[in-house]
């Protein structure tokens, strides 16, 4: 009996739409804007993109590569892929896996907020233009067990279900819709900041012309540390979709213009954000609260606030749902394939080990608040061990795989499609960099998250 034909994307544009939006997610509309605001604006946005193209995307190429290369779910990859009698490299899949979940466990929440908060903006419950009046919102929903873990179970519900439809038919079919969706509304709403008035200069001179004074060794570090996780490396994620990547996908290509389109909907996002924070005199270094506190006090001052704050946050859940997805295939994908679980009961195990190991991340601000471990409650605890610990490490160790295992005539031979693609001087680059400076640029966000220096 000849076994089942293994799933996977179907065309060039569903694998770079479904890429896209494993890379595109909260990251893109909450962390990107509050982090440019709190360094400077400019300056940060020019680190950064010099980080990425340092960090973020040679890890991505090799990590997908490996994932095509093998055809196999993340901890099988490295069993294929390494030389006989070197089988320790699985343990990257395995800290992919993990960390997956672990994320997961904390990001499912804020994805949760972010749904509730698209009700709350439609019924006009945040319609303040108070800060401390949304603040206090805010603080309201998150302290509420029950809220909390509804939303939680609510996100969970949404994608688990997409999950279970499999790779064409469930990921890459949803992305195909939300991603051109995303960038349509993402368009709407910068028309409306750019035309609010006295915003678009000082909104935009703040996001696109950099005063290279502010550029510190501490803004360096942070640019470093998301140029590496806001592509979703180190977590599996790419191990994996690579593995459902076609055969002739030319993958340079295709994580470039990840890369590109990603920090697009991150420009946009500041773009639509940042033009009406100064037209308002709102704080635009006011951290992570910029979403869920500034952003309502900023549309509700606006003419029709209330319509374009439901599209804010109406997008912003739709960004949430292809990273989700990607965080979920990791482990669905292993315990579907290596233990031969089948997709759906996979999934379901997935959706409720999650379920199970967020709740305390959910109540951390409420029923559990005064429970801590090394000093951090369990929705920070989860995000340090995650981003700060297994993700760099994670990011590291692929390096390490590629530039002194696997080698640079099997990477050649990968990424030039055996031969179809003249890209030897592209690929001797990535190889230079996954060698050389990648993983000491990778050690030096992990040295940072640790608090090393």
């Amino acid at each position: 009996m000849s076994p089942p034909v293994r799933d996977g994307f179907t065309s060039t544009f569903g694998v770079l739409l479904a890429t896209l939006g494993s890379a595109v997610g909260l990251g893109n509309i909450w962390k990107f804007p509050s982090l440019t605001g709190m360094n400077g604006g400019a300056g940060f946005l020019l680190v950064y993109l010099l980080a990425t193209l340092l960090v973020g995307l040679p890890v991505m190429i090799v990590e997908t590569m490996l994932g095509r290369a093998a055809r196999a779910d993340a901890i099988s990859t490295f069993e294929q892929v390494a030389p006989r009698g070197q089988g320790g490299w699985q343990v990257i899949g395995w800290m992919g896996a993990l960390s997956a979940l672990l994320i997961m466990a904390f990001y499912s929440e804020v994805a949760g907020w972010v749904y509730a908060y698209v009700l709350k903006a439609m019924t006009g419950e945040i319609a303040t233009t108070d800060p401390k009046a949304a603040g206090a919102a805010f603080g309201a929903l998150v302290s509420d067990p029950v809220a909390s873990l509804l939303w939680q179970w609510v996100v969970l519900g949404v994608t688990g279900g997409i999950i279970m439809l499999g790779v064409s038919k469930g990921i890459e079919a949803v992305t195909r819709r939300l991603m051109p969706l995303l960038f349509v509304l993402l368009l709407v709403l910068c028309a409306r900041s750019l035309t609010l008035p006295g915003a678009a200069g000082p909104g935009l001179a703040f996001l696109f012309s950099p005063d290279l004074a502010k550029i510190t060794p501490a803004v360096v570090l942070t640019a470093l540390g998301l140029a590496f996780f806001k592509l979703s490396i180190g977590m599996g994620t790419m191990l994996t979709y690579g593995s459902y990547f076609r055969a002739d996908q030319n993958i340079p290509a295709t994580a470039t213009r990840v890369m590109f389109a990603d920090l697009s909907v991150s420009l946009l996002a500041g773009i639509a954000i940042f033009p009406a924070v100064f037209a308002f005199g709102f704080e635009p270094a006011a951290g992570p609260s910029l979403v869920f506190m500034t952003i309502p006090a900023v549309f509700a001052s606006m003419p029709g606030g209330t319509a374009f704050m439901t599209i804010f946050f109406l997008l912003t859940a739709i960004a949430s749902v292809g990273a989700i997805l990607s965080l979920l295939e990791v482990p669905v994908a292993i315990l579907s394939e290596r233990f031969g679980c089948g997709r759906k009961r996979a999934s379901l195990f997935t959706i409720l080990a999650i379920a199970f190991f967020g709740m305390p991340a959910a109540l951390s601000q409420s029923l559990t608040a005064g429970v801590n471990v090394f000093g951090m409650n369990a929705f920070d605890l989860y995000d340090f061990l995650s981003s700060d610990v297994m993700l760099p490490l994670g990011g590291i160790l692929i390096c390490l795989f590629v530039g002194w295992v696997y080698g640079l005539p099997r990477l050649q031979e990968q990424l030039g499609n055996h031969g179809s693609l003249q890209n030897d001087g592209l690929v001797r680059g990535v190889f230079f960099l996954v060698r050389y400076l990648t993983p000491l640029l990778i050690a030096v966000v992990l040295l940072h998250g640790l608090k090393v220096f």
